[in-house]
């Protein structure tokens, strides 16, 4: 048979969630009903004054190339959002817009990693972090950031794991999948640790910068650190905020230089981001910010509604997440327990799957994050489905021997 993978391609695997999303799409033809909770994507629809900006856009001929970098009037958006929610200062040459944050990122490895560069990655992590850095020649170091100390990387853990070797360190605040919310304080630790290593690059991914809770203050990599300036490259998007993941708009903010490299290679690949949803995110930047607040407010009443759920299922041991609609639950009191059909469960992957099959909830095992045992839930989507899945979840642990 013939061999059509590239020995590159061959180091990645497909996204785990993505996989799991699709295996309860196809539980749902088969028509049993499964409560979805995998994918990390908002159930809101998008706001209609950022559908009416698409279509006044089309109408007036917006449809056609634009700058690989973007378009300038959704570039100047994006300075003076920076400017107002982070009082960073950026110009028009330190921006770049791609199709998603993901592929911002995917621009910033490809343009500056060399084959054995390694990349530090905290514990635990967004599932593409890992496969983007190997299949760019790179190599992650992990950093473990354990539960009891709130999902943190220590000091120790991540001096220990930087060495003139490392070309980047990639952050992501508020966390996918814990929730956890960087502070001022650990941002400059970690500052503190990365600046004397003149050639490594800090990438901190903010896509959900906007979904935080009461009592938790978001603050970007850039405000702690400014002397890290020119070796920080900033991520963020319209897809979480403003309920827009099918729009496919990520941008970066960071040196010239490094913008530079990240455009020569768009300009090469995709060529430019959807014209049409670049003027979308224009307007979902700078237009009216009422419907982010609204979402906020109903993805803090999910996270209480789910952990009250889940208070009564001793068997999972939830976090309550400061900021993203994620809950990270500790799995491990059911490794080692086996199923009515007598299989033995060994790991989160296999508790996962036991949730969807015996349970129909679908959630992605802590595997996929590099932290086990967990499970991550989503809670975006509404109360009622919330409900039925603890409900669910709990009849099946009960059947586990």
């Amino acid at each position: 048979m013939m061999n059509y993978q590239s020995e590159r391609l061959s180091r990645i695997q497909s996204s785990p969630s993505m996989a799991v999303s699709q295996a309860a799409k196809e539980m749902t033809r088969q028509g049993i009903n499964v409560v979805d909770l995998s994918l990390g994507e908002p159930d809101f629809d998008t706001p209609q004054n950022i559908i009416s900006a698409a279509i006044q856009g089309m109408q007036k001929g917006k449809t056609r190339y634009t700058a690989s970098a973007g378009m300038p009037e959704l570039k100047e958006v994006i300075v003076q959002k920076l400017a107002q929610d982070n009082g960073l200062t950026y110009t028009a040459d330190e921006i770049t817009v791609g199709n998603g944050a993901k592929q911002i990122i995917f621009n910033a490895l490809m343009g500056t990693l060399e084959e054995g560069d390694e990349v530090v990655i905290l514990a635990p992590y967004f599932v593409s972090y890992p496969d983007l850095i190997k299949l760019h020649g790179g190599v992650p170091r992990i950093v473990t950031c354990r539960a009891e100390n709130n999902f943190r990387p220590t000091r120790e853990d991540l001096a220990a794991a930087i060495n003139e070797k490392t070309r980047w360190i990639m952050l992501n605040t508020p966390s996918n999948p814990s929730g956890a919310v960087l502070s001022q304080a650990d941002f400059r630790m970690i500052g503190e640790v990365v600046r004397p290593f003149s050639n490594l690059l800090v990438m901190s991914d903010e896509i959900y910068e906007k979904i935080v809770f009461e009592g938790t203050e978001f603050v970007s990599f850039g405000q702690a650190c400014p002397d890290l300036r020119d070796r920080t490259l900033i991520i963020n998007g319209v897809s979480k905020s403003y309920a827009m993941t099918g729009w496919r708009i990520g941008y970066g903010a960071g040196p010239a230089g490094l913008i530079q490299v990240m455009n020569k290679l768009q300009s090469q690949s995709t060529t430019n981001a959807c014209s049409i949803s670049q003027v979308a995110s224009a307007e979902a930047i700078s237009g009216n910010q009422d419907f982010v607040e609204h979402c906020r407010i109903q993805y803090q009443i999910r996270r209480d509604l789910m952990l009250a759920e889940l208070q009564a299922i001793p068997q999972l041991k939830a976090f309550s997440p400061e900021g993203a609609f994620y809950l990270f639950a500790d799995c491990g009191s059911l490794i080692g327990k086996s199923t009515q059909a007598g299989k033995t469960l060994r790991n989160d992957a296999d508790v996962a799957t036991y949730f969807l099959t015996e349970a129909h909830v679908a959630c992605v095992p802590g595997a996929a994050y590099g932290l086990e045992p967990f499970v991550r839930f989503s809670f975006a989507t509404s109360e009622e489905q919330i409900r039925l899945a603890v409900k669910q979840l709990a009849a099946a642990i009960t059947k586990l021997v």
